[in-house]
């Protein structure tokens, strides 16, 4: 394979017109090709090698020989235990959980239920954010914002008062000012 560097060609597949097609070299990392400008619509994007070919290692490349037991005193792994979520729910008072609220606060292993998700369970409290842990998924959500509810602030429009000194010129005087005015000055008949 030849080197490449910034400013030449390869093939990659365009995201705008989802084809492979030769494309200008922008950026690279080492390497690795990072943008890529196509030479037929002209659009950039990040590099993506041409359809079925990738560098990433393929599975049988990365399988490895399965590690042989330890005799010798060394530390053992802990083998890791997969709880259901109706595991963890079970023996918890499911009929009285109080509904979701951002003011309520809440701590570890209370059942909420929440308006969307359904029952949940709080598996963390972190400051004001709480991860609950419901049968699909978990989110991460606000609690403990109490307080009184904000009213939406009331709209006042600006008077038209001068009550001093103006960045702007003040309004126009009366009409009767400005014939008193002309008809004082002057004439150079």
């Amino acid at each position: 394979m030849a080197t490449q560097k910034v400013g030449g060609e390869v093939d990659a597949q365009c995201t705008r017109c989802k084809m492979n097609l030769a494309h200008t070299i922008l950026a690279m990392v080492g390497p690795k090709i990072v943008r890529v400008r196509c030479n037929t619509c002209g659009g950039d994007h990040a590099f993506r090698g041409a359809a079925g070919v990738t560098d990433r290692p393929t599975k049988a490349s990365t399988t490895r020989a399965p590690r042989a037991a330890s005799s010798s005193g060394g530390s053992t792994r802990a083998e890791k235990v997969v709880i259901s979520f109706d595991e963890q729910l079970a023996g918890k008072d499911i009929a009285s959980a109080p509904k979701y609220s951002p003011k309520d606060t809440y701590k570890v292993d209370q059942v909420l239920h929440h308006p969307t998700f359904g029952v949940g369970l709080v598996t963390a409290v972190r400051g004001d954010k709480v991860d609950l842990t419901f049968r699909t998924d978990t989110k991460t959500l606000v609690h403990g914002r109490g307080g009184p509810p904000t009213d939406k602030p009331v709209f006042s429009p600006p008077t038209n008062k001068h009550t001093g000194p103006a960045d702007k010129p003040q309004a126009e005087p009366p009409p009767e000012a400005d014939l008193a005015a002309e008809t004082s000055l002057p004439s150079g008949d």
